[in-house]
């Protein structure tokens, strides 16, 4: 199995949603005012997540890395 494979689908995973989050604020009945809002609430737990899953990625590598020091 290919190492990046992970990283692909995550990276894959990561775009589809965005795309999928912009189409369908495209197509939303809400006003701007309420979209804007929306996308401001999302955008911040979205930056929440990122900030969470790159302090786990950063951990498991410093662990691997240790790991082949040994």
């Amino acid at each position: 199995m290919n190492k990046d494979s992970g990283a692909g689908f995550f990276t894959g995973l990561i775009v589809g949603a965005l795309a999928g989050l912009v189409v369908g604020f495209m197509y939303a009945p809400r006003s701007g005012a309420e979209t804007r809002q929306i996308v401001k609430e999302k955008a911040s737990t979205l930056k929440d997540g990122a900030s969470s899953m790159a302090g786990k990625v950063k951990d498991v590598v410093q662990g691997r890395a240790a790991r082949e020091e040994e």
